[in-house]
């Protein structure tokens, strides 16, 4: 039973390769039709404001936030996952790929509940249609951990993962190459000695040396049997990059150095940056600046990361500071490319026949302000 058209004009629309005044027909969760100027039919206007693609994003630690809202509390998993998935909607993502931590590490409090319960749960309310995003499941692995192999076994037994990466978090290495940084970002969020942090760097680099290769490997095979994208995660140099590549990577999230998302990028891997590193103007460890990589056009995806609704203005802010930025050009790294990168092809932009995923956006002051979003032509906004 086809249901009748939902017609929207009077509307900017962010179309693929340009920016149009025009309207667009929503019908049985799709994006039936598009066009400029008039629509040939009833209509509610949208006052000039803007029609984008729901926003796709692959790589966010926020639910953490909510399972853990302060140290040593532990919150509901379903409770602190339907406030989770309200934010991540009200934010314009209609797509969004929850990270669960596999493998404890040494400086990890581990999140509210076991990696397994907390996939469980995201696919069990999804399934039973309580969640307005459509949420997917990403394993951000930890490569050294000692358990993480036998983490990843005991997810897999009950739950589907769309997306893998593969992180190393060894102190002097990756994110953290300057040690003094490491100390500082640890020291402050972990709450430890300068004793209790040298103990830690020993203790990391002997689980580099005693699990790395070993593990990696494995995990990579094992994300090939079950037809999982792979990400490589915070790479710096070319060996790094050449490493993702042999592996068959398809993701780059936040590489440190020009010189790693250049390399990246030419391999056809998408490389991927923080948004809340574009509003900041800079990276919080000291790395490497989205806004560079958007000048030099390595870069490909934009992600919240930590805070959902920087997704939106991350992308807005790209096209205010970088004179003859394009918006599409803009939007896409937050729809159309993150949809690619994950295998979504049915979703990501305006165009007839992809998925009804939309959101209506106000600019106040050239701030973005998200008013309504759609999940397949239903508005959960």
């Amino acid at each position: 039973m086809t249901s009748a058209p939902h017609v929207i004009k009077n509307a900017t629309i962010v179309l693929p390769d340009r920016v149009t005044e025009g309207w667009a027909a929503l019908a049985d969760g799709q994006i039936a039709e598009v066009g400029d100027g008039q629509p040939p039919r009833d209509a509610e206007d949208w006052y000039g404001d803007y029609l984008l693609p729901g926003l796709v994003e692959l790589h966010t630690d926020h639910l953490e936030t909510h399972l853990r809202p302060r140290p040593r509390v532990k919150w509901p998993v379903q409770s602190a996952l339907l406030a989770f998935d309200a934010q991540v909607a009200a934010s314009g993502i209609t797509t969004v790929f929850d990270c669960v931590r596999v493998g404890n590490d040494e400086d990890y409090d581990a999140e509210g509940s076991d990696a397994a319960t907390v996939a469980r749960t995201i696919l069990d309310a999804q399934d039973e249609g309580h969640l307005r995003a459509d949420h997917h499941i990403h394993l951000r692995c930890e490569v050294c951990a000692d358990d993480v192999l036998d983490d990843l076994e005991r997810v897999l037994a009950t739950a589907r993962a769309d997306l893998i990466s593969l992180m190393d978090h060894t102190p002097g290495a990756r994110q953290f190459v300057n040690l003094d940084s490491w100390r500082v970002y640890y020291g402050g969020k972990a709450g430890l000695t300068d004793a209790q942090m040298d103990a830690l760097i020993l203790t990391k680099k002997a689980q580099f040396d005693r699990n790395y290769d070993r593990h990696r490997g494995a995990l990579v095979t094992e994300a090939k049997r079950h037809g999982i994208v792979l990400a490589s995660h915070d790479d710096a140099t070319a060996a790094h990059v050449d490493e993702a590549i042999k592996d068959g990577v398809g993701l780059a999230e936040f590489p440190t150095t020009v010189e790693a998302a250049r390399a990246s990028h030419d391999a056809g891997i998408h490389v991927m940056m923080g948004a809340p590193n574009v509003v900041r103007g800079g990276s919080h460890s000291g790395n490497i600046a989205a806004e560079t990589l958007a000048r030099a056009k390595t870069l490909d995806v934009l992600s919240s990361d930590y805070v959902p609704a920087s997704l939106m203005l991350g992308a807005f802010d790209l096209v205010r500071r970088i004179e003859g930025y394009p918006l599409a050009d803009a939007i896409a790294l937050v729809t159309r490319n993150p949809a690619q990168a994950a295998g979504l092809g049915d979703r990501g932009e305006i165009s007839a026949g992809k998925r009804a995923d939309v959101v209506r956006v106000q600019l106040s002051d050239g701030h973005p302000i998200v008013r309504e979003v759609y999940r397949e032509g239903r508005r959960v906004v």
